[in-house]
C-alpha cells in the first residue's frame, strides 16, 4: 500500500524554547492515469490537438471518496474553505496583474448572481453553446473547451495581464484537467467527514504529483477538513510507464525542479522553510559558546540530504535494545563510530569498556529501563522495564492515558553511557484515530542532528501507528540548546541557497504488525529527490 506523507510544520520560540511541530498524515491514494487527455479536448471549432502554452492549477474541495458536489451545489458550508479559495485565486505577485479562473457553465450558474463574476479575477466560462449569454459583465469571457481557454490566455493581451490560471470545476472539467500534463499543482480542501455526494473527480495521480504542504485539520460546522497542495514532479505517467519497477522509477530524480509558480502563500508554507529559518536565525543571532567537543557553537536556547538507510537501521537498532556500535558498522552505518572508538571511551573515563560498547544508551533504556548494565554482549531478556511494549499496549488498550511515555534519560546510568541521550523524552497521544508524538531534545546539532532526528521520530511514530492500526498524526519537536557548530556554518550557508522540494512518500510492509519483526526492507521511501550532499563533519 502506498502512502502520501502530508506534513505541516511550524517553528516557534516561546520563552527561549525552540519548538518544531510537524504534521504527519498518511492517506492511501489511488493512481489515475490521465496523462494526455487534455490535449484531446475539443477547442470548440475542431478536434485538432493544440500545443498548450499556459499551465494551470486546480482548486477544489473533495471528500475522501473524491466527492465534490451534490445536486449541483457544494454539500458543505465552510467559511475557511471559501477564504482559502479566495486567497489562493486572488493573490498575485504583481499588483498590475490578475489571475484567471476557468469553470464550466454549471459551476458559473451555481454562483449566486450577486457574486458573479468572481471579483478581481478574469472569469472564463466553458460552454458548447455559441449563443450562451453572460450579459455585459466585465471580466467574463466564454470558450468552448479547456484547450481553447488556455490558448486564449496564452495570447495578447491576456498573456501580459494574467499571472496565474486556476481551474475550479465542475465535475466534467476536473475529470479532463486534474492529472493532465498542463496541470502544475492541485490545491485541495480535503473533507475528512463523510458527506454524501453525487459528483466526483479522479484521485490525484501519485505517480505525477507529490505533496508540498498540508495544514493542520480544522473543524467547522462539525466538518473536519484540511488544506493540501500537491505539485507535479513528473510531466506524464508515460515517463515511468516503460520501467518494470514502478517504485524504483518513482524514487528517481524529479523532472520538475522549480516550484516558484505556486502562489506565494503556499510556496512559503513548505515545512522545510521552518527548519531553514531556524538555521538562519542561529547563524545571524546565535550566542557564541564553547562546548564539550571543543569545536565551538552558535547557540540558541530553546533541506539537506538525510541518510535514509542510516535513519532506518539506527531506529531498528534502538528497537532491538542493542548497544553494540559494531552491529551498525557491519551494515555500513558509521554514525556511532566516533563515540564508540577506543580513544573516545578512554577520554571519558571508560578505559575498561570494550571498543564498540556504547553502554546503556537509547535502545537499552527503551527496552530494559532499570536493569543493571554489564556489557553489550550480555542477555538482558526479561530484565528491567520494557517501555516500548508498554506504550504500544497503552495505545491499543488505554488510548486516553496521559502517561504514554518513552524516556531514554536515566540519571543513574548516565556515567556509563558513551553519550548521554540528546533526544531524551517523548510522549504519545491518540485522538481522532491518529497517533501523535512530542519529543524533547536537550541538545540539537542543527546541521547534522536535527534533520536525522526528525526523520527518525517521524518513522518511529509511523511504525507504532502502523502496529496499532492508527494513522500518524502530529510530531512536535521541542528543542532546548539549539546550536550550529562553527565548522558547519559554511555548509549551512550553502544549504540555505537550496529551494525545498516536495516530500517523499513512505511505504510500510502491511504484513508486519509486531514492532520487533521489522527489518530494513520493510520500509520504502518513494519519490525522494534531495539536493546534492553537503559535507559536514561530526563533532565528537
Amino acid at each position: 500500500m502506498s502512502y502520501f506523507p502530508k506534513i505541516a510544520a511550524a517553528i516557534q520560540s516561546i520563552n527561549s524554547i525552540s519548538s518544531i511541530r510537524l504534521r504527519l498524515k498518511f492517506l492511501d491514494f489511488c493512481a489515475v492515469s490521465m496523462a494526455s487527455e487534455i490535449r484531446n479536448v475539443s477547442n470548440g471549432t475542431n478536434n485538432e490537438s493544440i500545443d498548450l502554452r499556459r499551465g494551470y492549477q486546480v482548486v477544489v474541495g473533495a471528500t475522501k471518496e473524491m466527492g465534490i458536489g451534490k445536486d449541483g451545489k457544494l454539500p458543505w458550508k465552510l467559511p475557511s474553505d471559501l477564504k482559502f479559495f479566495k486567497d489562493i485565486t486572488l493573490q498575485t505577485s504583481n499588483a498590475e496583474k490578475k489571475n484567471a479562473v476557468i469553470m464550466g457553465r454549471k459551476t458559473w450558474e451555481s454562483i449566486p448572481r450577486k457574486n458573479r463574476p468572481l471579483p478581481g479575477r478574469l472569469n472564463v466560462v466553458l460552454t458548447h453553446s455559441r449563443d450562451y449569454d453572460v450579459g455585459s459583465l466585465d471580466d467574463v469571457v466564454t470558450c468552448g473547451s479547456i484547450n481553447s481557454a488556455l490558448e486564449l490566455l496564452g495570447m495578447r493581451p491576456y498573456d501580459l495581464l494574467i499571472e496565474r490560471v486556476f481551474v475550479i470545476g465542475g465535475g466534467q472539467i476536473l475529470r479532463e484537467a486534474l492529472n493532465a500534463p498542463a496541470c502544475d499543482a492541485i490545491h485541495i480542501t480535503e473533507i475528512e467527514t463523510d458527506i454524501e455526494c453525487d459528483t466526483f473527480m479522479p484521485a490525484v495521480d501519485d505517480s505525477l504529483f507529490q505533496p508540498w504542504y498540508s495544514s493542520f485539520p480544522l473543524v467547522e460546522n462539525n466538518i473536519r477538513h484540511s488544506f493540501v497542495t500537491y505539485v507535479r514532479v513528473r510531466r506524464t505517467a508515460a515517463d515511468i510507464g516503460t520501467q518494470i519497477n514502478t517504485a524504483k522509477a518513482l524514487s528517481s530524480k524529479f523532472e520538475v525542479q522549480d516550484f516558484s509558480f505556486l502562489p506565494q502563500m503556499v510556496f512559503d508554507r513548505h515545512q522545510e522553510y521552518l527548519y531553514l529559518k531556524l538555521v538562519q536565525e542561529i547563524l545571524s543571532s546565535g550566542n557564541l559558546k564553547d562546548d564539550r567537543t571543543g569545536t565551538g557553537t552558535l547557540s540558541k536556547f530553546g533541506c539537506q540530504r538525510v541518510f535514509w538507510r542510516g535513519v532506518v537501521e539506527e531506529l531498528l537498532w534502538f528497537i532491538s535494545g542493542s548497544t553494540n556500535a559494531k552491529v551498525l558498522q557491519e551494515k555500513g552505518i558509521h554514525i556511532w563510530d566516533g563515540n564508540a572508538s577506543r580513544m573516545y571511551l578512554d577520554s571519558i573515563g571508560l578505559p575498561d569498556r570494550e571498543e564498540g560498547d556504547l553502554g546503556p544508551v537509547y535502545g537499552f533504556q527503551w527496552r530494559h529501563f532499570g536493569a543493571r548494565y554489564t556489557s553489550m554482549h550480555a542477555d538482558y531478556t526479561g530484565q528491567g522495564f520494557d517501555q516500548l511494549l508498554d506504550i504500544i499496549h497503552k495505545i491499543k488498550n488505554k488510548p486516553d492515558d496521559r502517561r504514554i511515555i518513552l524516556s531514554a534519560w536515566n540519571p543513574s546510568d548516565l556515567k556509563l553511557m558513551a553519550l548521554p541521550p540528546c533526544h531524551m523524552f517523548s510522549q504519545f497521544y491518540v485522538a481522532n484515530g491518529e497517533l501523535s508524538c512530542q519529543m524533547y531534545q536537550r541538545s540539537a546539532d542543527m546541521g547534522l542532528g536535527v534533520p536525522f532526528n526528525i526523520a527518525s521520530y517521524a518513522l518511529l511514530t509511523c511504525m507504532i501507528a502502523h502496529v496499532c492500526d492508527l494513522i500518524p498524526g502530529d510530531f512536535i519537536h521541542v528543542i532546548g540548546d539549539t546550536h550550529v557548530y562553527r565548522n558547519h556554518i559554511a555548509p549551512l550557508q550553502e544549504q540555505l541557497q537550496n529551494l525545498p522540494k516536495p516530500f517523499p512518500a513512505l511505504k510500510i510492509n502491511t504484513q508486519k504488525k509486531n514492532i520487533d519483526s521489522f527489518v530494513a526492507n520493510d520500509f520504502e521511501l518513494v519519490g525522494y529527490d534531495p539536493h546534492q550532499k553537503i559535507e559536514m563533519k561530526m563533532a565528537v
